[in-house]
């Protein structure tokens, strides 16, 4: 069974293209992405801190990763 990776996006297309290199990484490990909603052995939030709702909203991404996924081992 693969270990599973879950992507969260917040920011401008730059941060989207990152976030699909790597994917692609965690690809061709052998990882199966899944809904950032579902249960996975990481999570990746890539973000950028330009402005105070975007900080609001990436606590509030991470709180929703914890939530779903209490167990993992979580790092800043």
């Amino acid at each position: 069974m693969n270990k599973k990776v879950a992507f969260y996006t917040l920011g401008c297309k730059l941060n989207f293209s990152e976030t699909s290199t790597i994917a692609g990484g965690f690809t061709t490990e052998g990882f199966d992405r899944v809904d950032f909603s579902e249960p996975a052995d990481i999570y990746v939030i890539n973000t950028c801190s330009v402005t105070e709702n975007a900080d609001k909203r990436f606590k509030t991404i991470v709180k929703q990763a914890q939530k779903a996924n209490p167990k993992r081992l979580w790092l800043p």
